[in-house]
């Protein structure tokens, strides 16, 4: 249980996306707006180490800002192969 507890994991949630030219993020100021592709219904996205691993939704409760967890992705077949290599190789080192 010891190995766990020092696992860091960074985790973030994608609220909306932009795209501007280079030229317009580099003229912004303290204060400047993006505009976001999405508005406060839409499902957010939730990623661990930048791999996105759920979605769900923002909650604002009084001055709280929260994500409710709606369902959890399923990790490609491509990656899941990857990883149960990467099992099988740990176990034949111990």
């Amino acid at each position: 249980m010891q190995t766990v507890e020092n696992v860091e994991l960074d985790i973030a949630v994608v609220i909306g996306r932009s795209v501007m030219p280079i030229h317009h993020l580099l003229r912004m100021g303290r204060g400047a707006v993006i505009e976001l592709n999405a508005n406060e219904n839409d499902e957010v996205e939730i990623l661990a180490n930048n791999f996105p691993v759920a979605r769900g939704q923002v909650v604002v409760q009084g001055k709280r800002i929260q994500v409710e967890v709606t369902s959890l992705l399923r990790k490609p077949e491509t990656i899941r192969k990857r990883f149960q290599g990467d099992e099988r190789q740990a176990q034949d080192t111990l």
